[in-house]
């Protein structure tokens, strides 16, 4: 940058600050590039992951659709007799007891 103040004549300085002009806009132009590609990348990847949200949103829905079935189901057998009130008991307690078997089981796999 500063051989333009070596430059001995006038058209030899033009010279000189037009390939340094040539050089500096090259290498605002690969900036320019890279940025670019950059931007594409982050676009692509929000657009994956927008997609990726909305099938996890309909995800969620059809299973809060189930759970609030089965919270009804539980609720209505819950409020019935006491004949049911045992069986209510049996289930959740059969439940428990398969949970900890599976539990055990896959801790026992993993290792």
């Amino acid at each position: 940058m500063a051989d333009w103040a070596r430059a001995q004549s006038p058209g030899a300085v033009d010279e000189i600050l037009d390939q340094e002009n040539k050089r500096m806009a090259d290498h605002l132009a690969s900036k320019v590039t890279r940025l670019k590609s950059l931007a594409l990348d982050i676009d692509r990847d929000a657009e994956d992951q927008n997609r990726y949200l909305d099938s996890m949103d309909s995800d969620f829905s059809s299973v809060t659709g189930l759970l609030t079935g089965s919270v009804k189901r539980f609720s209505t057998m819950a409020r019935s007799g006491r004949d049911n009130r045992r069986l209510l008991c049996g289930v959740a307690l059969g439940l428990l007891v398969v949970f900890f078997i599976l539990s055990y089981l896959l801790s026992r796999a993993r290792t």
